[in-house]
């Protein structure tokens, strides 16, 4: 087993937590990689702003200590609380993925600094769709996926519904240079092997289109890929890509991730964040 790589497995507790471990074990286990569960608690220290000179040294100096064992008691019940949690995770992942390695790293702060501090060792990030601060709503995609998708240089995994084993995937395929990488990443690992693929592209009917759809789907069969090309026409391609899944039962969406700047979202959109926030099935973003 490579023990230089693994998959990334984000996991916060929430309801996502167990699909999440489930994805990255059937991830690990596609690649003979091991599974690295990471927990990371952000525990915000008390605000001491509001102790004003209007009370006495003495109190001021009571309250700050006071605020300072609180720090400690609640640092000390998240450090708990991550223990459990990847202790727990583990189990899971050891009972369904019996052959998967699983390491636990648990850190302090906010997640992208967490995940970039093992940037050499990450072949893939696997994350939910819904993190703990969304838990209640089925529209919002967690605050942190687009965030980590942008600053990742390998794909990321977002799931949300209990884990299924896959049996069929799908391209979103537009002749961009990040759906011409997706591809090119897809063709170089056996993740998708031995799956029915469909490499889809809504509308750009035109010769330039229909020669770089041609040439990806040339390059999945060289590689060894079971894939069939489908050039659609659709008044939305969000939804005309999400329709085709639904007709034909389709497992995992490969997609190139955020091809715009923010700055060219705020009038365009985005249609990697309305896919993840319109489907609930697993999706693989290639940035």
């Amino acid at each position: 087993m490579n023990t230089e790589q693994h998959i990334l497995a984000c996991i916060d507790g929430s309801a996502v937590t167990q699909p999440v471990c489930d994805y990255a074990a059937w991830y690990a286990s596609k690649l003979n990689l091991p599974v690295g569960l990471l927990h990371v608690s952000d525990v915000p220290a008390s605000s001491r702003r509001d102790l004003s000179g209007a009370i006495g040294v003495n109190s001021r100096q009571l309250l700050l200590e006071e605020l300072t064992q609180l720090d400690e008691q609640r640092a000390k019940i998240a450090n708990s609380y991550s223990d459990a949690l990847v202790k727990d995770a583990k189990s899971h992942i050891q009972s369904r993925f019996d052959s998967v390695d699983v390491k636990i790293y648990q850190r302090h702060g906010k997640l992208l600094p967490a995940i970039e501090h093992f940037n050499s060792k990450n072949r893939v990030i696997v994350m939910g769709r819904r993190g703990e601060d969304h838990k209640d709503s089925r529209i919002n995609i967690g605050s942190q996926i687009e965030t980590v998708a942008r600053a990742s240089s390998v794909p990321v995994m977002i799931c949300s519904e209990t884990f299924k084993e896959p049996t069929s995937y799908m391209v979103a395929f537009d002749g961009s240079k990040t759906a011409i990488k997706a591809v090119d990443i897809i063709s170089k690992s056996p993740l998708l092997k031995g799956l029915q693929g469909h490499i889809v592209m809504i509308g750009n009917d035109d010769e330039t289109s229909k020669k770089s759809l041609a040439a990806a789907t040339e390059q999945l069969k060289t590689a060894g890929f079971t894939i069939e090309a489908h050039q659609l026409s659709a008044s939305n391609a969000v939804d005309g890509l999400l329709a085709f899944q639904q007709q034909n039962a389709v497992d995992i969406i490969v997609i190139g991730a955020y091809g715009h700047s923010k700055l060219q979202q705020l009038f365009v959109g985005s249609t990697t964040t309305k896919i993840i926030a319109k489907t609930l099935s697993p999706i693989i973003l290639v940035r």
